[in-house]
């Protein structure tokens, strides 16, 4: 190492007194890495900011949209409320008094003004207000959600990382792994998670859901078969793409010099290549957390669960506009969410990637 390279590392900075009133050394390091560290910040903050800023036209569009799609659903709330012995003019009347009746971008503007206050609506079905709906099946699916990803994750990454530096069986058997995960759907595989460990079985529940607050451990029991129907692909997904990542780290230049220098095995495989992976890592998990939001839709049906899906659902079945303009809010408002704490975890891996 020259002298002006160890001058410039080792020397000491003064940082200003520390506790004990003497002058503190600070690296040159620290000091240098400073711009860089304020740089970060500044994406991170530009990059939110650029996202939140998206998401209120895409807000107005997808309301918009559900408002059009909705009221094109065959049937008649009226009917769905009062049953099919009502007649036409009962109907009429109940149309009427819940303001059906009026055009279509009356009924829009009404239902915007009040959501703007923070009032998503009561339902006409259930004359449950909207909100206290979402906010009571909210955290089923993200209960779902959350344990899902988790699982995917951790054995994902760690199937991947495995395949890619033993190869040979475990490559192919990933490699067939994969394929089933991509083709057979949730539902299929939550019917036989039913059909084997609920009804053959008897080990878990075969519908329901128990709160965490009423139990954790039924909490977790409750969730278990359901979370693992909708892990299987997303396993699949994070094992294939990791090891995609890993032999492509594995082959760079800068792999082969750290093997050159000496550096262990598991350090090059756990420390140096698998960080280099974490970009694609992130973007699978984004791309894995959206596909989630519609995947719960049919995975609560199949299993009873009491979240967003099948509010949802039910929604749509009674012709429930309110409802599913709010649930369907809800539910953009994750995607931005999501969108928002991938592009955020971009920038904190690589600032350059929120340059624009």
């Amino acid at each position: 190492m020259s002298e002006t390279v160890r001058n410039y590392v080792t020397e000491p900075v003064s940082a200003g007194p520390d506790r004990g009133g003497q002058t503190r050394p600070r690296s040159s390091w620290g000091r240098a890495a400073a711009p860089f560290r304020a740089f970060a910040r500044l994406t991170i903050v530009r990059v939110a900011t650029r996202r939140l800023l998206l998401a209120i036209p895409l807000l107005f569009v997808v309301s918009i949209l559900t408002e059009i799609l909705v009221s094109l659903i065959p049937g008649n709330p009226g009917y769905v409320l009062l049953g099919s012995t009502a007649t036409p003019s009962q109907v009429a009347a109940l149309d009427q008094r819940l303001g059906l009746t009026l055009p279509l971008y009356e009924q829009y503007w009404h239902w915007l003004r009040s959501a703007l206050t923070g009032n998503l609506g009561t339902s006409f079905y259930t004359g449950q207000p909207v909100l206290q709906a979402i906010q009571s099946s909210i955290w089923v699916t993200i209960s779902l959600m959350v344990g899902t990803l988790v699982i995917s994750l951790t054995a994902g990454v760690a199937l991947g990382v495995i395949s890619a530096v033993r190869g040979g069986v475990l490559a192919r058997f990933l490699d067939a792994f994969a394929l089933l995960g991509f083709a057979l759907p949730g539902f299929w595989i939550g019917a036989e998670l039913i059909r084997i460990f609920a009804v053959k079985l008897r080990l878990f529940p075969a519908v329901g859901y128990v709160s965490f607050g009423q139990s954790p451990a039924q909490w977790l029991h409750s969730l278990f078969l359901p979370v693992v129907a909708l892990a299987f692909g997303g396993i699949a997904f994070f094992a294939k793409q990791t090891r995609e990542a890993m032999l492509d780290a594995l082959g760079s230049e800068y792999i082969t010099m750290a093997r050159a220098s000496g550096v262990s095995a598991r350090a090059i495989v756990w420390r140096h290549a698998l960080k280099n992976c974490l970009v694609r890592v992130v973007t699978v998990l984004g791309i894995e957390a959206v596909f989630l939001i519609s995947g719960t839709v049919i995975i609560e049906f199949v299993f009873g669960l009491p979240g967003l899906g099948s509010l949802a659902a039910t929604a749509a079945g009674n012709h429930d506009i309110i409802m599913m303009q709010g649930v369907v809010v809800v539910y953009t408002l994750m995607v931005v969410a999501i969108n928002l704490i991938v592009d955020v975890a971009y920038s904190l891996l690589d600032p350059r990637v929120g340059v624009k």
